[in-house]
């Protein structure tokens, strides 16, 4: 079985918009955003006086949906802050799609989570995101991902977090990343090997649109599904980024009928105007095609 037999359905995840759980404000701006998805964070973002109150707070917001179509992920604390578990508990029956969990370094991590979710009879549909920021997370990343790949696993999304290991493997914040290259598609890979999604780091200057392009055009070619972002103004840019190019879309649709053809049927290889393609590029063909359906791409019929 190919990693791709592993992939789970497709979502859209261009641009995935980080939120403090304390700022009421922009809790509520959300509901108006065109991001894809948006992470509430429970971690970082708030100091440990305003934990309880802003879980409080957060519980109460996501009791019902205020935007359809939008993936709702909460970013908790670690199980080992004192914090994590009153998190789980005050979530789990929440209306989210997803928990972020941060610092993960072991598939032990996620296990943990599972175990607590599954105790709680929480749902099949809440699924874990982890992210990966740590050198030994960077080391256990290919064995973090292969949880994804097992039974009740529910792990369907990866995020690196750059500022971190940058911090705990001493490097500088250069622009084009050239010692975080390595590493971010180290993580890449043991993503798309169990068949996981994968949304780029965070761009700090969100002034510096130029910059901010760049890092996603980066991120892009490197194989990233989205960008995780810090701020509103991030959002346009990484959608237009990471959205689907006309020209690609029709290539896929050419594939996808070329191998719906009677005279194809079951055939691994088929040449396609010259052209020799595998049924790995129909695999990435459909996924792309439901990728553009979930966009409805202006112009483009999805």
């Amino acid at each position: 079985m190919t990693a791709s037999s592993y992939r789970h359905p497709v979502r859209l995840r261009r641009s995935v918009l980080c939120v403090p759980a304390d700022n009421a404000r922009a809790i509520t701006k959300v509901a108006v955003l065109e991001c894809d998805a948006v992470i509430y964070d429970l971690e970082d973002a708030v100091s440990p006086d305003g934990k309880a109150p802003a879980r409080e707070a957060l519980a109460a917001h996501l009791s019902a949906r205020h935007r359809p179509n939008l993936e709702v992920i909460v970013r908790i604390n670690s199980l080992s802050s004192g914090f994590g578990e009153k998190d789980l508990a005050a979530l789990v029956s929440c209306n989210i799609d997803a928990l972020l969990l941060p610092k993960v370094e072991s598939p032990q991590d996620i296990q943990a989570v599972v175990d607590f979710l599954s105790e709680r009879d929480a749902p099949d549909t809440l699924r874990l995101w982890a992210m990966i920021e740590t050198p030994r997370g960077v080391l256990n990343a290919a064995a973090i991902a292969e949880t994804g790949r097992t039974r009740g696993g529910r792990l369907d999304c990866f995020v690196p977090g750059a500022n971190d290991l940058r911090k705990e493997a001493g490097v500088p914040d250069a622009p084009g990343r050239p010692y975080l290259v390595p590493w971010l598609m180290q993580i890449l890979l043991a993503a798309r090997g169990s068949g996981l999604d994968i949304i780029d780091a965070v761009f700090n200057d969100f002034g510096d649109a130029q910059g901010f392009a760049a890092e996603c055009a980066q991120g892009r070619a490197m194989g990233f599904d989205g960008k995780m972002l810090i701020h509103p103004a991030q959002i346009g840019p990484a959608n237009d980024c990471f959205g689907v190019d006309a020209s690609a879309l029709a290539e896929a649709r050419s594939i996808i009928d070329a191998f719906a053809l009677a005279e194809n049927a079951g055939k691994a290889v088929i040449n396609l105007k010259g052209r020799m393609v595998e049924r790995l590029h129909l695999d990435q063909a459909l996924r792309l095609a439901a990728k553009a359906k979930a966009i409805q791409y202006k112009g483009i019929k999805a």
